[in-house]
């Protein structure tokens, strides 16, 4: 995976909206499960790519020192010679200054060389320089994020248990509701109104078998005057 691809991932999770996620699944605590384990392993790969890229940033600016350094010599090597060489040809050996003229000319090849290959490089070092920011600034934030979504996920669990807590705490009130009808309570109360009703029922039959009785013997007594009077008149009294 080249550190490009790194580098539009980490973006791209960066600033990816985890409430806009989550309110979207279907299963919140799957996602954020889910999102934890990919957070992780792009952290993992983003490391490893800022370590590579700071590896290699921190060569390109130690060639760059050396070149830049490089060049400094070759221009101290080119004074030197040239003023050896005028001093020779104050001295009148014109030939042998002639020869440090030509050293100091190839030490400002050097100088030249040294000072374009640390020019050519500052281009690239400023990029890998650029990248190395992005790339921390993203794993940065990617760290935040999944700092925030272990704190979500434990907030989501939490809020899960409470909701199961309450609603056993809900189911075990209806079980035991005294306006519930078909609660145990409520069937006893019918059972008591039942008896109660029963007991009514056999008081009137009782209180209905009395006025029986009684009525009979108002029945006896009328037939036993009608045969006292009958026997009256028969005697002639």
């Amino acid at each position: 995976m080249t550190k490009q691809t790194i580098l539009g991932r980490v973006a791209q999770l960066a600033k990816a909206n985890i409430n806009a996620l989550l309110d979207g699944a279907e299963d919140p605590q799957k996602m954020i499960d889910q999102l934890i384990r990919d957070y992780t392993n792009n952290i993992a790969e983003a490391e490893e790519a800022v370590a590579t890229t700071i590896g290699n940033l921190r060569m390109l600016e130690q060639d760059h020192k050396e070149d830049v350094d490089a060049a400094a010599e070759w221009g101290g090597k080119a004074l030197a010679a040239s003023k050896k060489a005028d001093e020779l040809r104050a001295a009148g050996t014109a030939a042998e200054a002639d020869r440090f003229d030509n050293l100091a000319k190839v030490a400002l090849g050097r100088q030249l060389q040294s000072e374009k290959e640390a020019k050519d490089a500052e281009p690239t070092i400023a990029a890998q320089t650029e990248v190395v920011g992005k790339l921390k600034s993203g794993l940065d934030q990617m760290k935040t994020k999944l700092t925030e979504l272990q704190s979500k996920r434990d907030q989501l669990v939490a809020r899960a248990k409470t909701a199961q807590a309450q609603n056993q705490m809900l189911d075990a009130a209806k079980n035991i509701d005294v306006l519930d009808p078909t609660s145990e309570l409520g069937r006893f109360e019918d059972k008591v109104r039942r008896e109660e009703a029963k007991a009514l029922g056999k008081q009137e039959l009782a209180e209905s078998s009395l006025d029986a009785q009684f009525e009979q013997l108002d029945s006896l007594g009328d037939a036993a005057e009608i045969e006292a009077r009958l026997a009256a008149l028969k005697s002639g009294s």
